[in-house]
């Protein structure tokens, strides 16, 4: 999933060198989508990490 996410930054970058017009732009709201979604995924398992069950020693 990350690999996507840096292919469509890259790919909105170029965009924005372009001007967000037409395919550029749907380019570029793929990529903020994607990097949204790897967010969210990251935080929830950060979050299951540090709830998650205690060890016993």
């Amino acid at each position: 999933m990350l690999h996507w996410a840096l292919t469509f930054m890259i790919f909105a970058v170029v965009a924005a060198l372009f001007g967000f017009t037409g395919l550029a732009a749907s380019g570029a709201g793929l990529a903020h989508l994607m990097f949204n979604m790897f967010l969210f995924t990251f935080l929830i398992a950060v979050i299951f990490r540090l709830v998650g069950t205690p060890e016993h020693s």
